[in-house]
């Protein structure tokens, strides 16, 4: 393991053991089982499973200590995976050169094969896996082995084509030691020999394979050996190496295309009309760029169904997949500025580092340039602003641009005719297929009213749902009663939600912080009330403004997702609520910020309020003209909605 070059030590036999597993596969989930049969080939301790999740913790904490922010190893039922965002395998890459170079050697792009082949086995710094024990383990570092041969084979093959003989022998000679019965690579060195003017070794050279073949496998040597050799007695002309012709002109070096996406979600549920939504993007020929906007609150699963329908739409993107995190609600790390998304992106397009200019919109203008014309996905997460992400819009492309944001972003429909996409909640069968993903349909199956109610208590979210299931997948003696009666107790419930990863409390911090003053004080105090619902006179009394003033506030926390439109009263007015775990948030806060008198004196305000839905029978009573039409103004029956909503009040 590395960090900026720097080699990090991971201590432990167990640790490098896991650490490897994961590594193998990048982006799969490894199940417990797999990392118990292997860390103790097949003869585990009872507390096996216990001390795989301590190396994993240990492993976490090595992370963080080198100033790793990203959760690398992600718990995922029924194990963990390895996240490769911002992360970088060598053997991933070392696969990923490999394909390209044996697809030029096909395309008959020689030099292009050779480069790549180097490139591949550049990355190798002696034995893959070195020090790891296991028998998966094992088997994987023979497969990486034969790999790194088979590109140093090709690697030769290529250099040979291209009349580059005479470095070659001294490693070819090496190779031939440490694998004397690897016919390729012999009959490498014996042409390469036989075409730097060294007839006699190269016949040597099949003389001593000859006798090994014989000695060791009781066979003759291949035909292709064969055949080499009895050209080489008879001095066949085709033999001699083609005159190394010079490279043509190549402004710039070949570009790969990027392979950028973090790893699927697992488990992903639900969100049908969602995706339907986003492939329309497909097929839209009317704009250019395609674009698509993800909104909603924290926890509901934006960056989730963003990468999720990426992966699906990928094979449509040929030329490259982009992904940035703009880091725009992030308390850890300041947002992503375009100038900087920018030098990230040019270089995944094979820009080369030189012409990369210093100035933001010099950027732009070269981003847009090397787009046009390609069929690339840009996945822009965790957007706070227009003006983030204002220059990272391509110009006139066949590209495709995904974006993710808590906040409306008007100016992205209004300039770009961005497509919205509002994520609210799951359905409840939807959350509670979730639940099952992760602790097994026979469990939830067998406690359906429990995990339908559990589900309810997580507010349908899919952050929450997600971090009930991990804490009864890694407790398989919990009954799900037993987490339900945990989660009823409100004054823990967020407590219990905002363990291990998920971290819901402090997402929910995030966007009230956003907030303007006003907004944040009616957050709070709107809490107070516990009340199901309300309309605007109520947050007019409780912050003693005027309603139209009140009903903006209560549309700014709709806009922040901290508030939800439950729709219009009898009367035209329109109603707001809060989600159970926003209110408990907002509870929360509000304990923490203002006094005790300036919140009783708002609740006066509001009871008093009440106290005229009281007396409003009489007042019509008496209000009522001749005909018996009502005389009482809209000021008096605006209070009538506190009583009908919270009758328990």
């Amino acid at each position: 393991m590395t960090r900026e070059n720097q080699r990090i030590a991971i201590g432990g036999a167990r640790q490098r053991t896991i650490l490897a597993l994961l590594l193998l596969n990048p982006g799969r989930i490894v199940s417990v089982d797999t990392l118990v049969e292997t860390v103790w080939n097949g003869r585990p301790p009872a507390t096996a499973r216990t001390q795989v999740a301590i190396c994993i913790a240990a492993l976490r904490k090595r992370f963080k200590d080198e100033g790793c922010d990203d959760d690398v190893i992600v718990t995922a039922h029924p194990g963990y995976l390895l996240a490769l965002e911002n992360h970088y395998v060598d053997a991933v890459e070392f696969e990923r050169l490999m394909l390209h170079a044996q697809e030029a050697a096909k395309e008959q792009r020689t030099a292009d094969a050779a480069a790549r082949y180097e490139q591949a086995l550049a990355l190798w710094r002696g034995p893959a896996l070195s020090g790891v024990a296991g028998t998966l383990v094992e088997d994987e570092m023979e497969r990486l082995e034969e790999l790194r041969l088979a590109g140093y084979d090709g690697y030769v093959a290529a250099q040979l084509d291209l009349g580059h003989h005479n470095d070659l022998i001294p490693g070819l000679l090496s190779v031939v030691r440490d694998h004397p019965l690897r016919e390729r690579s012999r009959c490498a060195l014996m042409l390469a020999q036989y075409r730097v003017g060294r007839r006699a070794e190269a016949l040597e050279t099949f003389r001593e394979g000859r006798e090994q073949f014989i000695d060791g496998l009781g066979l003759e040597p291949g035909p292709d050996m064969r055949e080499l050799h009895q050209a080489i007695l008879r001095d066949d002309p085709a033999l001699m190496a083609p005159v190394a012709a010079a490279p043509p002109p190549q402004p710039k070096a070949p570009r790969t295309a990027p392979l950028e996406l973090p790893a699927d979600i697992p488990a992903f549920v639900g969100r049908e009309d969602s995706l339907a939504d986003l492939d329309t993007l497909l097929h839209d020929e009317d704009r250019q760029p395609a674009m698509a906007l993800i909104t909603g609150g924290a926890g509901v699963g934006k960056t989730g169904l963003a990468v999720h329908w990426a992966h699906r739409a990928a094979e449509e993107f040929p030329d490259g997949l982009l992904f940035a995190d703009m880091r725009g609600y992030d308390e850890a790390h300041e947002p992503a500025t375009a100038d900087v998304v920018l030098g990230w992106f040019l270089r995944s397009l094979g820009v080369p580092e030189a012409e990369i200019p210093a100035g933001t919109q010099e950027r732009a203008a070269l981003y847009r340039s090397v787009l046009a014309g390609r069929r690339v996905l840009i996945v822009l997460d965790n957007v706070r602003s227009f003006e983030q992400v204002r220059d990272l819009v391509p110009g006139s492309s066949r590209s495709c641009v995904l974006l993710t944001s808590r906040g409306l972003l008007e100016q992205l429909v209004v300039r770009h005719g961005a497509v919205r996409v509002h994520l609210d909640v799951l359905h409840r069968a939807e959350a509670t297929e979730l639940l099952a993903r992760f602790i097994g349909a026979d469990r939830v199956n067998t406690a359906r009213a429990d995990a339908e109610r559990l589900v309810e208590l997580c507010d349908l979210l899919p952050l929450t749902v997600r971090t009930a299931a991990v804490r009864l997948a890694a407790k398989p003696h919990w009954p799900i009663a037993y987490l339900v009666s945990r989660l009823a107790n409100e004054e823990r419930r967020l407590d219990e939600l905002s363990s291990g990863e998920s971290q819901v409390r402090s997402s929910f911090a995030l966007s009230y912080r956003a907030l303007p003053p006003d907004a944040a004080m009616l957050y709070r105090r709107l809490a107070l009330l516990d009340a199901p619902d309300f309309t605007g006179w109520v947050g007019a009394a409780l912050l003693a403004i005027d309603t139209g003033r009140a009903e903006g506030l209560m549309e700014c926390l709709v806009d922040a997702h901290l508030l939800q439109s439950v729709g219009f009263d009898a009367t035209g007015q329109p109603r707001y609520g809060f989600r159970d775990l926003l209110r408990l948030h907002a509870r929360e806060v509000a304990a923490e910020e203002g006094t005790a008198a300036d919140q009783r004196e708002a609740l006066h305000r509001a009871f008093r309020g009440r106290l005229s839905v009281a007396e409003s029978p009489r007042r019509r009573e008496f209000a009522a003209g001749p005909r018996g039409q009502l005389l009482i103004g809209s000021g008096g029956t605006a209070a009538l909605d506190l009583l009908t909503a919270s009758p328990s009040n």
